[in-house]
């Protein structure tokens, strides 16, 4: 190896390292901090230049995800959510029919739009929802969080790691739903009949609920706006129209209202989650460019990570190391390589997503349930949330992998 290709070794360990702890030891840098540094570091020890950096980073992915976040941003702020929540919620009059409601109303939402922001805005509803009815919060939220990854994993917009894998795969739209849908449709019913059986008494008591929940101050007309621009979003999906193209379209014209000011817009928009993943890409070129040698290809290829069991594993062990979008990134160089890479990615997608259900830890969207139910009094402890979390891991994996493989 060069001296140029052991930089390139140590600059991948250690962002990946430090986005995986989310900081380094003495130092006041956060993931994106990180990724951005690495970044740098890749320019600045010679695998990139900085036209090599500029053209490393996907900007379809930014921009799509840019532009979900705006329409997310748009239900939130004009109230759109909280009235479907509340539409929803008060018709569930019985325990297992609340979990049944919150766990279709996350994933269902999560298929759609980013699944990080969607549990922003659930968490709180299940939280006033739970506490008003005297229940148990704690298996209504974790059903909340990893109904969320379940769902998520029908759609190329469902979340991050599919956003990237649909900038590089190339599967369009439909496609990629009618390939993950009937995956994540069966990891919403795992999730209910999961929790249901690990927190058997919540739903062994008898009575009827008479959930409800505040609607507060509604932009009736921006609700409206925001609810028909995703309409038209999903139809442009489905149609075959750049989900990137679609996502900036739409968020751009809700921009345009008078009763919504800009500045709510946009404290809701991650700036960090951007910086991370454009620096995440420099990341994984300057690797990809100074370490991918024809004999590093074929060691990938001996371990047979073209087989979608092994393949499904090492995604999902990765992933709970360094995360699921890191994963998805480290992954990239190799896939196209593999018999079928378009199986390749959708194994990743359905893998890399599931497997946040592993632990706490495991997924952005865990750890936004848990710091809401944390800031309220209410939190949710690592085991308590592993003993759902272990059995519906292994159980929406296994029927996922079997489902694609036999395809």
């Amino acid at each position: 190896m060069t001296p140029t290709a052991y930089a390139a070794l140590a600059i991948l360990c250690l962002t990946y390292v430090g986005v995986a702890i989310g900081r380094f030891p003495g130092l006041r840098l956060d993931r994106a901090g990180i990724a951005f540094l690495g970044g740098a570091a890749m320019i600045a020890c010679g695998p990139l230049t900085l036209a090599d950096a500029f053209a490393a980073i996907d900007y379809d992915t930014l921009a799509l995800l840019l532009g979900m976040m705006i329409v997310v941003a748009h239900l939130k702020v004009s109230g759109a959510f909280r009235a479907l929540g509340a539409l929803a919620i008060e018709h569930a009059h019985r325990p297992l029919a609340l979990l049944t409601t919150i766990t279709l109303l996350a994933g269902v939402l999560s298929a759609f739009l980013v699944n990080d922001a969607i549990c922003l805005v659930m968490a709180p509803i299940v939280l006033t929802v739970t506490r008003a009815l005297g229940r148990n919060p704690m298996p209504y939220l974790i059903a909340t969080a990893a109904a969320s990854n379940c769902g998520s994993v029908a759609t190329l917009t469902g979340n991050p790691q599919n956003m990237v894998i649909g900038a590089y795969s190339g599967i369009a739209y439909p496609a990629f739903a009618a390939a993950l849908a009937p995956v994540a449709a069966f990891g919403l019913v795992a999730t209910v009949v999961v929790v249901w059986l690990v927190y058997r008494e919540e739903f062994a008591a008898r009575g009827e609920l008479q959930p409800h929940l505040m609607r507060g101050r509604m932009h009736v007309g921006q609700a409206v706006k925001a609810s028909l621009v995703c309409v038209a979003l999903a139809a442009a999906f489905f149609a075959g129209v750049a989900p990137a193209k679609a996502a900036v379209l739409g968020g751009a014209f809700l921009l345009v209202t008078r009763a919504i000011k800009p500045e709510r817009i946009y404290a809701e928009v991650d700036g960090r989650l951007l910086l991370m993943f454009a620096g995440l890409f420099v990341v994984v070129a300057g690797a990809e460019r100074a370490l991918l040698t024809p004999e590093r290809i074929a060691l990938a290829r001996a371990m047979g990570l073209d087989d979608p069991w092994r393949l499904s594993a090492f995604t999902a062990v990765l992933s709970n190391i360094v995360s699921n979008v890191p994963a998805v990134l480290a992954l990239k160089p190799f896939i196209p390589t593999f018999v079928d890479p378009r199986k390749a990615w959708l194994v990743v997608a359905m893998s890399s997503t599931l497997a946040g259900n592993f632990t706490l830890l495991g997924s952005v969207a865990n750890l936004i349930v848990a710091e809401h139910a944390r800031a309220e009094g209410t939190p949710i402890g690592f085991w308590a949330y592993f003993k759902v979390g272990l059995p519906l891991t292994l159980i929406t994996l296994a029927a996922g992998t079997w489902w694609l493989a036999r395809a």
